[in-house]
């Protein structure tokens, strides 16, 4: 009887899920022992995630935590349908549309009336704590593609740009000026390149330097050309277009030699100073500069600011003044010994060399300049597992012969080390006794990287970093990492988007208004029913109808991008479109926020989660001022 009553119970609280969850009432008949069986497995599993977060040390969690990709339940309705293939569903009553949205009265909670529709009215106890409205701010993480950080098992951070962030545009003036320098003294071009004044708000990330023409491109998500620069100058719109679009059989990808991505803020150094000396070339008088191609001036551009990262004349001022250039974090010492007293692995993976990633990392640890015999004591490496400089990224992610060095911090030498041999002949726990020796590398790749972290697969790393291709395009297309963007951008993308957000809703229902003037114009043109004089008369209105919308539309749509930047727009859009920038953060970056520390409020137990994605058919029909028909025009 005891076995019985449970089993009764367990029916209907599988019956009452799968109503909820799936939209169908099984009976006893239509849900085998099998089906049964998996909900309960399934509900045990539910009951042990929803309590992961009792626990503080993500390896006793191992067990129950499962995939880094594995949120929700919820997630898996298709493979619940796979599972139960043979039984019949019968869908739920549709919910009507007016009592799913937002709240209209002053004292009602922005959910009410959606737990109400679904049957969950006084069941939730906390919603009614909520504010009145969300509240997204600098310190907002945005989601992609959901991801459960008790999945995670080893937590990796750039440096530049991501632990590190600058102060513009001093930061990026030591490699100007430093380049100038280079330029003009070592490899012969005009003294007057010396006058060149930097202006980084002239710039934006996400642009494509052509330097076979000297120009300057933003594209959107489908590679067309939206808006392009030779230099300084604008280029016109006929000339864009036959530079870029108007070919055939060759449609350029954007991926040859040629062109340069603007993948982080290192590089609108490079643009600046490439734009100015194309800027000379054109309009000066200079035969050294007549005699190069643009190509090859932005090599030698490439060369030289890349020659100021490694000679000492950017590390050596902001060693001598760090407050000056390196901006200071509160969050970050919190969050980083957040993570490893939670029992996640962390580790710095960078570019910079041992003698520059020592100078900015003891300036954020003590948060303040300190005298070599500190310094010397690195007292931040107790802050990771595992420290990897000079790592040749994105070589790093894809070379696996790429040889691992050791290096002592004390005076920044070299070590050579067997890396993966080394660690396979100390035996068991080879990982932990090599990592004894020192925790610092130079170097190497990928397979020693996770070697020394005793990762399993490449779900369990989540890497965070500003380069866009480097840190997360690479990391995640070739091995698999979890990845979270850096965009220090963002938090005024947002605030302007804030400001202008009446300006985009106007844009997109005069824009939807234009289409159905469109579609209805279409239906005139086939009308039967109308006078041919009737019907030009209707269509001429339609026509002068559309161009003054268009007007309209074109004003606005200036207006809305001059508001983020006065030559290059917003970086997340392209015309209409979801800019090159904005595809592939939005298809390669898991989560990305504007600054790294943003991820040390929440604790090791969040799920991040994505909202339902709608292509453009779902958009339009969830509008409340469209509806579906089964009118076919062809049968009428």
């Amino acid at each position: 009887m005891r076995g019985r009553s449970q089993s009764s119970i367990m029916f209907v609280a599988a019956a009452c899920y799968c109503r909820i969850a799936y939209g169908f009432s099984p009976t006893r008949t239509s849900m085998s022992r099998s089906a049964f069986a998996s909900f309960t497995k399934s509900s045990a599993s539910f009951r042990l995630r929803k309590n992961g977060h009792a626990f503080s040390n993500v390896r006793s969690l191992k067990s129950s935590s499962g995939s880094s990709y594995d949120v929700d339940t919820d997630e898996e309705s298709e493979q619940f349908l796979a599972d139960h293939a043979d039984h019949p569903l019968t869908p739920s009553p549709p919910i009507e549309s007016q009592v799913v949205g937002g709240a209209n009265g002053e004292d009602e909670g922005r959910y009410d009336r959606l737990i109400d529709a679904v049957g969950l009215g006084g069941k939730l106890r906390q919603v009614n704590q909520l504010p009145k409205k969300r509240i997204l701010d600098q310190n907002s993480v945005f989601c992609n593609r959901e991801l459960k950080l008790s999945g995670i098992r080893a937590i990796g951070f750039d440096m530049d740009y991501t632990l590190a962030q600058y102060h513009q545009p001093a930061f990026d003036k030591l490699a100007f000026d430093g380049a100038k320098e280079k330029l003009v003294k070592a490899l012969g071009y005009p003294e007057e390149v010396l006058d060149f004044e930097y202006d980084h708000a002239h710039w934006a990330r996400g642009l494509i330097i052509d330097t076979q023409r000297g120009n300057f491109l933003k594209i959107d998500r489908h590679k067309y050309v939206r808006v392009a620069y030779h230099g300084f100058d604008p280029i016109s719109s006929t000339t864009r277009k036959f530079i870029y679009s108007r070919t055939f059989n060759v449609v350029p990808s954007f991926s040859e030699k040629h062109f340069v991505n603007m993948d982080t803020l290192f590089q609108l150094v490079d643009a600046h100073l490439f734009a100015s000396l194309v800027e000379m070339k054109d309009k000066g008088n200079h035969e050294f500069l007549d005699l190069k191609t643009y190509e090859e001036i932005y090599r030698q551009v490439r060369e030289c600011v890349d020659l100021c990262h490694r000679d000492g004349v950017i590390k050596d001022e902001v060693a001598r003044d760090p407050e000056k250039y390196i901006v200071l974090d509160k969050g970050m010492i919190p969050m980083l010994k957040g993570y490893r007293d939670a029992g996640v692995k962390v580790f710095l993976l960078t570019n910079s060399y041992w003698e520059y990633t020592s100078v900015a990392m003891n300036y954020l640890f003590h948060e303040r300049k300190v005298e070599d015999d500190l310094k010397k004591k690195n007292e931040w490496l107790d802050l990771f597992d595992l420290v990897v400089v000079g790592s040749c990224k994105p070589a790093y992610m894809v070379d696996p012969y790429l040889n691992l060095f050791r290096v002592r911090p004390e005076d920044g030498s070299l070590l050579n080390t067997d890396g993966l041999f080394e660690i396979e002949a100390l035996g068991e726990n080879g990982a932990e006794k090599f990592l004894k020796m020192g925790k610092v590398f130079q170097g190497g790749n990928w397979k020693h990287l996770q070697a020394m972290l005793e990762t399993e697969a490449g779900e369990e790393i989540l890497y965070v970093g500003d380069h866009l291709y480097a840190d997360v395009l690479r990391s995640k297309r070739t091995l698999g990492w979890r990845s979270a963007f850096i965009v220090p951008e963002l938090a005024d993308q947002m605030k302007v988007f804030s400001e202008q957000k009446h300006v985009a809703r106007q844009i997109t229902e005069l824009r939807k208004l234009r289409d159905e003037l469109s579609l209805y114009t279409e239906t005139v043109k086939r009308s039967s029913d109308i006078s041919s004089d009737e019907v030009e008369r209707i269509l001429q209105e339609l026509r002068e109808d559309d161009e003054t919308l268009k007007e309209t539309l074109t004003d606005l749509a200036e207006c809305w991008h001059a508001a983020f930047h006065p030559v290059w727009g917003s970086m997340f859009n392209a015309g209409y479109q979801d800019s090159r920038f904005a595809f592939y953060v939005s298809n390669y970056a898991c989560l990305y926020t504007s600054k790294a520390t943003n991820l040390g409020l929440s604790s090791i137990s969040r799920g991040f989660r994505t909202t339902l994605e709608l292509i453009p058919h779902d958009n339009m029909l969830s509008d409340a001022g469209t509806e579906f028909s089964e009118f076919d025009a062809w049968q009428s």
